[in-house]
């Protein structure tokens, strides 16, 4: 943990709005691209910019506002697009993390923030994006360079760089609280929306879904089903159009909001967080996600082993519920058995898919073969694993630095726990932040998208638990 140039107590809410260097800075951005984009870009894609100017100019007051933008858009609107096409079509969340991002460098750059807080992994984190700059700029005579292939790395290392922006904004407990408060709601949101839509018929569902092709969704019949068979039972999707990755956002939310049911002093009342709880944890089983339910039992069994061990037996016993319960047998356990059998055709995907990553990194195992492409034929990009996808193009390298972030964030963690254990009032928010990054590594044994240029809502909520959890743990260090 450091703090740069003044110590923290120096570090006030920095309120960028009230410098007129801020405003005029932000003003004139606003008015070239405007002039820009309404010559290019026609009055449509004008009006979305003004609106994006607007949203700015908001969080140029408050970069909070900022902060649950971004949190809201990735839990229910991950793949919005702007109406704008200049070559690019930026996202919402391009959008919403761009201009926390401008805001927060705004600060620093006209003097309104005068220092920067760094935790412990801040260090790593920097070196595992300049290998991946690397392996991107190495990797480039695989590939055409397109400007989608430029946005989507670019979107990538934004998400890496936004723990920076995490870990320096939220230095004191009631902003991490409150931003701790926001997840936990647009999970609940978002779980909502994917019962809602579950619940209704397929055609109704459909047509709602196919509004959003407005705002750049995928349109068509869009409704998932097991095995992608429509014989068989609907995954719930919501808003995020593939169940595995809705699965994936909510699993880390689940563990996320598990300790509150034990906290002293919870979130929000009680009876709100077993509602929480409740509709996440429907919304997961709905998906028939396999990868998002076991990484959600071991973000939960991280909780019981380390703080809470009476509550193993309990769970022990819902897992036996879970598989003797007739529903769950018939839609949930069979899919399980499935997968482990390997009968499922999803599961022998997967099985061609490792060998495959395998041999790609046997041939290029330092640095990969970047983001663009592979440079033999009988190759390919993409792997259903988050470490082999890592491996495939940042190499080894790249996979030893991503090992040095989670396993510097865990170990400074682990010399810290005793505190947290004895202040039971933090503990829950603490424990809660490393039991879904624990879930999202464990479910990224057999998906991808926690490291995927396609999926850039899941990489940013990824990074983002990690910035807080790492916020939360240099908080006792600073006490």
């Amino acid at each position: 943990m450091s703090v740069l140039k003044n110590p923290l107590h120096q570090l006030e809410s920095t309120n960028a709005a009230q410098s007129p260097l801020a405003v005029g800075i932000l003003m004139g951005i606003t008015a070239v691209l405007l002039g820009i984009v309404l010559a290019f870009g026609g009055p449509i894609a004008g009006a979305a910019l003004l609106v994006a100017g607007v949203a700015a100019f908001i969080v140029l007051r408050d970069i909070e506002v900022g902060f649950w933008g971004v949190i809201f858009v990735v839990c229910l609107l991950p793949f919005a697009t702007i109406p704008i096409d200049l070559g690019i079509t930026p996202t919402f969340l391009d959008v919403a993390l761009g201009t926390v991002v401008g805001v927060w460098l705004l600060g620093i750059v006209t003097g309104r923030q005068k220092s920067i807080i760094t935790s412990s992994i801040t260090l790593p984190l920097i070196l595992f994006i300049l290998i991946a700059i690397f392996a991107f700029i190495f990797g480039l005579p695989n590939g055409p360079l397109t400007p989608t292939l430029l946005r989507k790395f670019a979107e990538l290392l934004l998400s890496l760089g936004f723990v920076i922006v995490i870990v320096d904004y939220c230095h004191n407990w009631e902003r991490l609280e409150r931003v701790t408060k926001v997840l936990l709601l647009a999970g609940a949101f978002a779980s909502f929306i994917g019962i809602f839509f579950w619940i209704l018929p397929d055609e109704l569902t459909n047509e709602l879904l196919n509004v959003l092709t407005r705002v750049g969704y995928p349109g068509g019949w869009v409704i998932r089903y097991i095995e992608e068979d429509p014989s068989r039972a609907e995954r719930a999707i919501g808003t995020s159009v593939d169940p595995n990755v809705l699965g994936g956002l909510l699993l880390m939310l689940g563990a996320l909001a598990g300790p509150q049911l034990m906290a002293k002093r919870p979130l929000f009342p009680r009876w709100i967080v077993v509602g929480i709880i409740g509709v996440i944890f429907l919304a997961i089983v709905l998906t028939f996600s396999r990868s998002a339910m076991i990484g959600l039992a071991f973000g939960l069994g991280y909780v019981a082993i380390l703080r809470y061990r009476r509550l193993i037996p309990y769970m022990f016993i819902v897992g036996v519920l879970f598989l003797l319960l007739p529903v769950t047998q018939e839609f949930v356990v069979s899919r399980f058995l499935e997968g482990f059998q390997g009968q499922d055709l999803a599961t022998q995907m997967r099985f061609g898919e490792y060998r495959d990553a395998l041999r790609l990194i046997q041939r290029y195992p330092t640095f990969g073969v970047g983001f663009a492409g592979a440079p033999d034929i009988d190759l390919y990009l993409g792997v259903a694993n988050v470490y082999l996808t890592i491996a495939q193009s940042m190499g080894v390298v790249g996979l030893l630095f991503f090992f040095g972030v989670i396993g510097t964030l865990f170990g400074d963690a682990y010399l810290n726990r005793q505190w947290f254990a004895e202040n039971p009032e933090k503990d829950a928010i603490w424990l809660g932040l490393h039991a879904a990054i624990i879930g999202g590594l464990v479910a990224g044994l057999f998906d991808h998208y926690l490291f995927n240029l396609e999926f850039h809502h899941a990489v940013t909520i990824f990074w983002l638990i990690i910035g807080l959890a790492s916020a939360s743990t240099r908080l006792r260090n600073s006490e």
